[in-house]
């Protein structure tokens, strides 16, 4: 091979990584990630933040509000942290009762547990559990997706016989149309 084809393969390996780009960096369950919802309308609005801490091999994970975005809601006499959107509002129901709260790849369950959320029209009073929402979330290359699943929140009403096991399984759900709610995603990035 001549010393010019050398030259030029050379230069052509060197050229290569900036043609391609830099890899993209893997989403991780690490660190605060921001916690958002987007509607309808597509626009996504910032209602808090995870937190993933990860000690000794186990991922755990804690859920803040915004209560400067969460609007305050005194239904069926308890308080709620409620997002008006559109046609509906989406309120927060933080899972009441002990558990892990860890990930492991592959199993977002408890995540899941503590994102729950009912929603009621602006005009009705009270608190509509039975019209609750769960996000079943998937990862991506830009982090966590959600997409509603309907549940009844009443079902959490009581302790769970088994407190270890998440009281959602995937029997508890049933898939919500394109389109049905307002807040139509949830986002962890």
């Amino acid at each position: 091979m001549s010393m010019y084809l050398l030259r030029r393969l050379a230069g052509l390996l060197l050229a290569l990584p900036l043609a391609l780009g830099s890899p993209a960096q893997a989403w991780e369950l690490a660190g605060t990630k921001t916690l958002s919802l987007v509607g309808r309308d597509g626009k996504a609005t910032a209602i808090g933040t995870v937190e993933f801490t990860t000690a000794g091999g186990q991922t755990t994970f804690r859920v803040a509000m915004n209560p400067a975005v969460m609007q305050d809601f005194f239904l069926s006499m308890r308080e709620f942290k409620c997002l008006p959107g559109g046609t509906e509002v989406l309120c927060h129901v933080p899972y009441p009762y002990r558990n892990p709260a860890s990930v492991v790849e592959g199993d977002l369950v408890w995540l899941e547990h503590a994102l729950l959320f009912f929603y009621k029209q602006p005009t009705d009073f009270g608190a509509k559990l039975w019209n609750g929402v769960y996000y079943q979330l998937a990862r991506t290359p830009q982090g966590l997706v959600g997409t509603p699943q309907a549940i009844d929140l009443n079902a959490i009403g009581a302790p769970p016989a088994q407190p270890g096991v998440p009281p959602y399984g995937k029997a508890e759900r049933s898939d919500i149309p394109t389109g049905a709610r307002w807040f139509g995603q949830l986002l962890i990035q």
